[in-house]
């Protein structure tokens, strides 16, 4: 029996992925490609819609795909490619914007926050246009299935409807996919400011806990995080975030519930919950952390596994974009 495809990716906006991306993504992508055939990919071409660094870039892109591989994704059972290492994805893209609405664009929200926020000469067409090539990188696969965080809902159903309409205009080509919300219970929050979500992009170093931090780093980060002068052990993300946020993680990486965990800890302080903390994140981290630096420390190696794997993305990629190609009516090279 077949397996239905999948497609996701992330992009390599730092030196290290953190808990958010490793607990919101990884696990669940790893638990995915046993029941799906799998793609994943660094998406390095939509990481330049902010100013890079050349350098920097090239080695956030090979160790964000060394702890992808670290995480658990197997590079011999799914695809793990480098996006622009497969050209269809802008070659798609570029087909797609003539049919995307300038409205239809600029109504996506994450555009309008991000061009609000640094103005319009500040915002390039890139950040405008990037829905759109993540359409590309989607229908290129025929994924049946995205996987994805709440916040790019809207952008599966641009896609969504880009397939639609492609399909209505020009016949059937390209698969229509489903939008899989990543679970939300185990969404994780900045460490020193709990209602926000963690992020690469986080305003305090301290609230974030990176898979590639050293272990006595991790702990101590976890160890200080804010929570309240309450002193409950209790679940309650509005009244309680940091207190909630530890639990969280305790209970995703120490394999406990929640409510088995609010009983553990009744009576005993906070110090007693960041410890317990501090020692699951970093038992969890620790193996992690250990095999990408393995990785990182062999870069021909990871190269060459990227390289082969590109060429597996890129045979799949070609096809779809010929078949677009030939349905637009664009005149083939003899």
């Amino acid at each position: 029996m077949t397996k239905p495809r999948l497609f996701s990716g992330m992009q390599p906006s730092a030196d290290s992925l953190h808990a958010g991306n490793y607990i919101g993504a990884l696990l669940q992508w790893k638990e995915m490609q046993t029941t799906h055939d799998a793609i994943f990919c660094v998406v390095d071409l939509h990481a330049i819609t902010i100013p890079q660094d050349p350098v920097k870039l090239r080695e956030a892109t090979r160790r964000t795909a060394a702890q992808y591989i670290a995480a658990g994704i197997d590079p011999a059972q799914s695809i793990l490619f480098v996006q622009s290492h497969v050209p269809a994805h802008s070659q798609l893209a570029w087909v797609l914007n003539t049919i995307t609405g300038y409205g239809e664009a600029a109504r996506m929200i994450q555009f309008k926050d991000k061009s609000a926020k640094q103005g319009a000469d500040a915002t390039n067409v890139g950040l405008f246009t990037y829905p759109i090539l993540q359409a590309a990188d989607v229908l290129l696969y025929d994924a049946v299935v995205v996987p994805v965080g709440e916040d790019q809902r809207q952008h599966i159903e641009l896609t969504r409807d880009l397939a639609q309409r492609f399909n209505s205009r020009f016949g059937d080509t390209f698969v229509v996919p489903e939008v899989s919300i990543l679970k939300e219970t185990a969404k994780i929050y900045d460490l020193q400011e709990p209602t926000a979500k963690m992020s690469k992009s986080g305003a305090n170093e301290k609230g974030i806990v990176w898979l590639l931090d050293d272990p006595s780093a991790t702990a101590k980060k976890i160890k200080s995080a804010v929570t309240d002068n309450d002193g409950a052990v209790l679940f309650d993300p509005v009244a309680k975030p940091g207190v909630s946020n530890l639990l969280t993680l305790l209970s995703v990486l120490g394999g406990s519930s929640i409510a088995a965990l609010e009983t553990e800890f009744a009576g005993r302080g906070y110090g007693d919950l960041k410890s317990a903390t501090a020692d699951a994140v970093v038992a969890a981290f620790g193996p992690v952390r250990e095999r990408a630096l393995e990785l990182l420390a062999d870069p021909a190696e990871l190269d060459r596994v990227l390289a082969g794997n590109a060429e597996r993305a890129d045979a799949i990629a070609r096809e779809t974009l010929a078949r677009a190609y030939d349905r637009v009516g664009f005149l083939p090279r003899a």
